[in-house]
């Protein structure tokens, strides 16, 4: 009685945790997950840099949108039109990088036809096109800067000589720091490297312990089941979380990953990781509680987490989505975790400016977490 009543769970905890972070640092596929994976899409997009070849043009509300400049840019494949946000937005947008240009059309006389009539001031244009660009995004500029270009030199060929210009385009640059690609990608991975741990990394080990019977054996001892849990969970966070801030330091250091605020930034970004990774190792306890073997873990863990990696703005934005699956991405936690990473990377938002990015997190959590409690099974 004396040695059961001087057990210390607490120790059986930290020392479950100890054995499994060995096993997890020998394991080749925990660390072509958590960290090879992300590391070669940093790399590459790294090396290459570029953006995706899609402008993000806020148009002004109050804007003239039935003339042929606005029609031209509308059917463009390259640039996608924004109308439903107000002025503020717009600017304050402008200047992080989130949209790379803000447009405002305004006809200058009434009566225009594409073929103005002699009577119209031939000294006035039909249309003045104001366009602000970003410091931010100068690559996404220049590509605009082509469109309106071809667009003004047809729509201006189709003019007489007597006839005035269809429209005369005033450009202006705000400043902004450079969104490189890096900015973008980088969080992304670092989303895709939590999904691998918390969802394989958990729902691998757990099958694992109830298919060779070391959970039966643990019963056999003194350790209480939250003790079996919280030590692979403490495992599995600490692995994270280093590979998470491996993640971050080689992004910063090797490609200008931008950290606006340093040691805080990255103090933040960690804590976000912990929390990322802890949801999604709920999701890893319902895949070891519905499989039956290890060879049908991988087939409904993807399930799980191949539609995140691909609709939660991982690889590219998810305003290149179609509208009607735009829905779908937003209600995705991974969409949210990547969201707030970069916030908080780039703009230099703090945990509490992203709670409503936590918020869905907790919401995700709380779902999951309570089917893992009816699904998981010890035997």
């Amino acid at each position: 009685m004396n040695q059961n009543n001087n057990y210390s769970n607490t120790k059986a905890t930290l020392a479950i945790a100890k054995a499994s972070f060995r096993s997890i640092v020998r394991s080749p596929s925990s660390v072509v997950f958590t960290l090879l994976f992300p590391l070669i899409f940093i790399l590459v997009f790294g090396f290459i840099g570029g953006s995706a070849v899609s402008v993000d043009v806020g148009v002004v509300k109050g804007s003239d949108t039935q003339n042929p400049v606005y029609q031209a840019l509308a059917k463009s494949s390259v640039v996608h039109l924004i109308n439903d946000q107000p002025i503020d937005q717009m600017n304050s947008d402008l200047a992080k990088g989130h949209i790379d240009a803000i447009i405002n059309i305004k006809k200058n006389h009434d009566g225009w036809t594409l073929y103005p009539p002699l009577s119209v001031a031939k000294s006035k244009p039909a249309f003045t096109v104001d366009v602000q660009y970003t410091k931010a995004s100068a690559e996404k500029d220049n590509i605009l800067k082509s469109v309106l270009s071809t667009i003004f030199f047809r729509m201006n060929q189709l003019t007489s000589n007597e006839s005035p210009v269809i429209a005369e385009l005033k450009e202006s640059t705000v400043s902004g720091r450079e969104y490189k690609t890096i900015d973008f990608i980088l969080p992304g991975q670092l989303g895709f490297s939590l999904l691998s741990t918390g969802v394989f990394g958990t729902a691998f080990v757990f099958l694992s312990l109830r298919i060779t019977l070391v959970i039966k054996r643990f019963f056999a001892t003194p350790v209480k089941r939250y003790s079996i849990v919280l030590g692979e969970a403490l495992a599995r966070i600490t692995f994270a979380l280093i590979g998470a801030l491996f993640i971050i330091l080689i992004g910063h250091f090797a490609f200008d990953f931008t950290l606006i605020h340093g040691v805080s930034t990255v103090l933040q970004m960690l804590v976000l990781s912990f929390v990322g990774v802890v949801i999604f190792m709920g999701f890893g306890f319902v895949v070891s509680g519905i499989a039956k073997n290890e060879s049908s873990v991988p087939p409904i863990a993807n399930i799980i987490t191949l539609p995140q990696f691909l609709l939660s703005g991982t690889f590219f934005s998810i305003s290149v989505f179609p509208t009607w699956l735009q829905p779908v991405c937003k209600a995705l936690p991974l969409t949210y975790l990547n969201d707030a990473m970069r916030k908080i990377a780039f703009e230099g938002a703090s945990l509490l400016d992203v709670g409503h990015q936590l918020l869905i997190l907790l919401i995700w959590g709380i779902i999951v977490y309570s089917a893992a409690v009816k699904l998981f099974k010890w035997e």
